[in-house]
């Protein structure tokens, strides 16, 4: 199989990414489901609507923004402009998701925590839009920068780049495969378990940042990273009690 992978059906090529990433909500929305119907939500039916759809308001406006802070300086001409609207950010998405929906908790005066039973969900659906965007290659803006490590790979354009899709599967099977283990101490707390995932794949994509060729940074850092510094800064109260358990 070469990367980038385009396969034909009917004489018609596939988007594969675009696929998997639709993919990626059906299965993701579906966890979750079977997630609450396993669980003693407190959170009732309507206010855990209400929630979802902050957190899908949130997501949209914030991955549309994040994906235009990547590179603000485009010429802003018809097809660039068509571009950066169908330009997405996952960090965008979730940061902006989280915002969406504590908004949205404060106009229902919901108090309950509502991440956790949203947290495996994310990783699997993140894990799933990360193959897509793997198999992509260099047709989407995911890849790494050219090196000479032993990871490297041809992602379709003759170079051998850092495969940072693939780097950050391997990292969230880990996650994933952690926070199950730990899950029962994490869910002592309301809404800790979606924290510290936050804190861990904003930690992570702060440094696999570097391995990437952004375009546009301010004081040396990419947009996507001074986002995980303010996500880390939003859930510093958090940082610091799991510092103190720590000890």
């Amino acid at each position: 199989m070469t990367i980038p992978f385009e396969p034909s059906l009917f004489g018609i090529k596939i988007n594969i990414h675009l696929i998997l990433e639709y993919l990626a909500f059906f299965i993701g929305f579906r966890y979750y489901v079977r997630l609450r119907r396993l669980s003693q939500d407190n959170i009732s039916n309507g206010n855990r609507l209400s929630i979802i759809l902050g957190a899908i308001a949130g997501a949209f406006i914030g991955s549309r923004l994040m994906g235009f802070l990547e590179n603000p300086m485009i010429s802003m001409n018809t097809v660039n402009m068509l571009q950066l609207l169908n330009t997405k950010s996952i960090m965008g998405g979730l940061f902006g998701g989280l915002i969406g929906v504590e908004l949205s908790k404060k106009i229902i005066h919901e108090k309950q925590s509502s991440g956790d039973l949203f947290t495996f969900p994310i990783i699997l659906g993140i894990l799933i839009g990360r193959l897509g965007c793997f198999l992509s290659g260099t047709n989407e803006f995911t890849y790494g920068k050219e090196t000479h490590f032993f990871t490297g790979m041809n992602l379709g354009d003759g170079l051998l780049r850092h495969p940072t899709s693939l780097y950050e599967m391997v990292f969230l099977i880990l996650l994933f495969v952690l926070l199950k283990r730990f899950s029962n101490y994490l869910e002592r707390e309301n809404g800790l378990l979606f924290k510290v995932f936050m804190l861990a794949y904003f930690g992570f994509r702060f440094f696999i940042e570097f391995l990437k060729p952004n375009v546009f940074y301010v004081l040396g850092l990419s947009s996507i990273q001074w986002l995980c510094i303010v996500c880390w800064l939003y859930y510093l109260p958090t940082l610091n009690k799991l510092v103190r358990n720590a000890y």
